[in-house]
């Protein structure tokens, strides 16, 4: 297989900094996006420390397999499911016992969403409200759910359409990586078609840009997946920009 790739970060029109960031390990196959929180540049810290912690540990258990891991693994899963949650799990505990040694970063962390395609096929985890997508054959679907308040109450059928659209406390996320010393990571697998795209993207992409719009965009800029990252974001920025946007474009090619 041949993974192409594309990604960007933009500061968004409403925001003095970028706390999100993002990441392409290419030579382990892995893809990452964070979006940080925290204030005082704490959310910045926290993502780029997701990010990184992620990517070192898929290098460091590349080049050693006989390294500790800082968690046990799960026997009942593959190695490979393991390798991801393990390396999410230690980038949470390592944001939340540098927020706790900081006074200045107490309270900061981030969501992430991660991919590490293998050659059985695509591991995808994630935590937090930024999202993973699959473009198949035209059609556009999203393969995360978002831990969030407002998907807490979708998932109970409280809110109606109209409630939905206008609830107040759409940013509020009910699990992020460094609110607590351990993290529920989801984790999920697929088996990658050949001309797949992987859509990987914070909350300020999905929630200025409709399902439908990103659809539009990804058929009509098709395998230029740079013109499709720059075009989503623009979208993003000129529908409102009221957070980062960042994103990442994935390209599964069978040989």
């Amino acid at each position: 297989m041949t993974i192409r790739k594309a990604g960007d970060t933009n500061v968004g029109k409403k925001r003095n900094h970028n706390e999100d960031n993002f990441l392409v390990a290419h030579d382990q196959l892995l893809y990452i996006v964070a979006d940080g929180m925290g204030g005082h540049a704490a959310g910045e810290v926290a993502s780029k420390m997701a990010v990184e912690t992620v990517s070192q540990f898929f290098k460091d258990t590349a080049e050693d397999d006989e390294i500790t891991w800082p968690f046990k693994m799960d026997r009942q899963k593959k190695y490979e499911e393991n390798r991801l949650v393990t390396a999410i799990k230690y980038a949470n505990l390592r944001i939340y016992e540098e927020a706790l040694a900081n006074a200045k970063k107490k309270g900061m962390g981030t969501t992430v969403v991660a991919i590490n395609f293998t050659k059985d096929g695509a591991y995808l985890g994630h935590v937090g409200d930024s999202r993973i997508y699959r473009m198949r054959q035209g059609e556009l679907k999203l393969l995360t759910e978002d831990h969030s308040l407002l998907n807490d109450y979708i998932r109970m059928k409280v809110l109606s359409p109209e409630e939905i659209e206008n609830f107040p406390h759409k940013n509020v996320i009910v699990r992020a990586l460094g609110m607590k010393d351990n993290v529920q990571v989801d984790v999920s697998f697929e088996v990658p078609q050949h001309k797949d795209i992987y859509l990987l993207c914070t909350d300020g992409l999905s929630g200025e840009v409709t399902d439908a719009q990103m659809q539009q965009i990804l058929r009509e800029t098709g395998d230029d997946l740079p013109t499709g990252v720059q075009r989503l974001i623009q979208t993003a920025c000129d529908n409102g920009g009221k957070d980062n946007v960042t994103c990442i474009l994935t390209q599964y090619v069978a040989d």
